[in-house]
């Protein structure tokens, strides 16, 4: 039988953090989502001031008062991850949370709030993850979403879930504005020549507005469902059209994906 070669210490130590670390890294993300639930974000931003843990756990709406020293534990977790700080409260000794700029994106009223794209995080996008190995071994499922789900792809899943499907696409439309401007502003190489373009999948068009507008001679495209796109009107160089990007895209110089979605989709 092969012997494993022993490391040293220091090696050893650094292997098992780092499986620590990756094993135990959905607490993050977690602990994220629960804070924006909460509304933790928008109430310190209404407070004004670095806020006291008592204060905080006072002003949460419906929050039981004997679970403080829990929301502290929460609270670390998200200052650790650089969501919120510590800074002092006035002149005194006592340290209050503040925002910082990860967090005041959460706000729901900033104007690039990626509030719902936190919110949107459900268990069924989460299943997928875990059933990867037996979609690896299964020879029917076209993607571990299918395997999760009874062979539902995510879009027939999404129509199932109205709460959900709202959710996601408030979710995918949240960085759209910030998207924009980097592109049309850093990017613009990337569009000379082009005569017409596609969005595909481009919700209510924040993004194909923001193109047609700086590339007035570019035709643009948005395409989404007939419940995304339904009824918006276009402009002399932008429409919209119903449709499936799965089943057809209207032929373009050029297609374009902001996001694209993974296999397990």
């Amino acid at each position: 039988m092969e012997t494993i070669k022993q490391e040293p210490s220091s090696e050893l130590l650094e292997a098992e953090a780092h499986i620590w670390n990756q094993v135990l890294n959905y607490v993050n993300s977690m602990s994220l989502k629960c804070v924006t639930e909460l509304g933790i974000p928008d109430i310190i931003h209404k407070h004004g001031r670095p806020m006291s843990h008592t204060e905080l756990v006072d002003a949460l709406p419906g929050v039981d008062r004997a679970k403080a020293d829990h929301m502290r534990r929460l609270m670390r977790m998200v200052v650790h991850s650089g969501f919120f700080v510590l800074e002092k409260i006035d002149s005194s000794d006592e340290q209050g949370y503040s925002l910082t700029p990860a967090s005041r994106l959460l706000i729901r009223d900033h104007p690039m709030s990626m509030k719902a794209f936190v919110l949107c995080v459900d268990s069924f996008q989460i299943e997928p993850l875990r059933q990867l190995g037996r979609w690896f071994q299964n020879t029917e499922d076209h993607t571990a979403f299918h395997t999760a789900h009874n062979g539902r792809s995510f879009w027939e899943q999404k129509e199932r879930n109205p709460r959900f499907s709202h959710l996601f696409d408030r979710g995918m439309a949240s960085d759209t504005p910030m998207v924009a401007d980097v592109i049309t502003r850093d990017c613009r190489q990337v569009f000379e020549g082009l005569g017409s373009l596609v969005d595909v999948g481009g919700g209510t068009g924040t993004l194909a507005k923001a193109i047609a507008e700086v590339f007035p001679e570019i035709h643009c495209t948005v395409l989404d469902h007939a419940t995304v796109v339904a009824g918006i009107e276009g402009t002399r160089n932008l429409k919209y059209v119903e449709g499936d990007m799965f089943e057809y895209i209207p032929p373009s110089d050029a297609v374009l994906l902001k996001r694209s979605e993974s296999a397990i989709q």
